[in-house]
């Protein structure tokens, strides 16, 4: 004997039980999106310290190759001057392609999970409108 028949909440279970079937399909579709989400943010991070390396070693280059600059400002020969100069300034054009490129990607990992929080704040909507 089918009691819920019998009391007429058959078609309540059935609603819920759809109704929980479909959260948990919702729950794994965002776990998957959490999941695609992280590995592009590790990227972004690992080439984020990559490029950390890359600026603070061009970083000391350039300050070195600058102050051999200033001294061979002060020796005789024209020539030199103008060799340690470009010697310098090649290390200060590498040295602000490397800080752009990290800027770039320091801008890029502060919007982290952008499409999960976009999906959770519907799914937030569309319960509170069913409320």
């Amino acid at each position: 004997m089918n009691w819920l028949a019998l009391l007429g909440l058959d078609g309540w279970v059935a609603r819920w039980r759809a109704a929980v079937i479909e959260g948990a399909i919702a729950a794994e579709d965002r776990l998957d999106l959490v999941r695609l989400e992280w590995a592009e943010q590790k990227r972004r991070l690992g080439l984020m310290v990559m490029l950390v390396v890359a600026v603070g070693g061009l970083t000391v280059v350039t300050l070195v190759l600058a102050s051999l600059a200033v001294l061979v400002q002060f020796w005789d020969s024209p020539q030199r001057t103008m060799v340690g100069w470009l010697v310098a300034g090649t290390w200060l054009v590498l040295w602000a392609g490397a800080l752009m490129g990290l800027i770039s990607v320091a801008k890029q990992a502060g919007n982290a999970f952008v499409l999960t929080r976009q999906e959770l704040a519907q799914d937030w909507r569309d319960i509170k409108e069913r409320l």
